[in-house]
């Protein structure tokens, strides 16, 4: 995978995980290629975890920011 890791989109990395699960469950490569494929797809699981963790933080300071009536009709749904 050429692409820079720091400039890979979620969704991006997700569908080469996608890629790189169904190619080892074909079974069809050696155990060089096997290893690569499992390293490639470790960056690419880390990518996806971090994307979704500063997401997930976004959004938590933003619903903070939000006026207390609002925080608190989201709290009780």
């Amino acid at each position: 995978m050429e692409e820079n890791h720091k400039e890979i989109t979620y969704e991006q990395a997700y569908t080469r995980l996608q890629q790189l699960v169904e190619e080892i469950e074909q079974g069809d490569i050696s155990i060089d290629q096997l290893a690569e494929k499992v390293k490639e797809a470790k960056k690419l699981f880390e990518i996806c975890i971090n994307k979704l963790t500063s997401i997930e933080d976004d959004i938590s300071n933003i619903l903070k920011k939000m006026p207390d009536t609002v925080n608190k009709n989201t709290q009780n749904h």
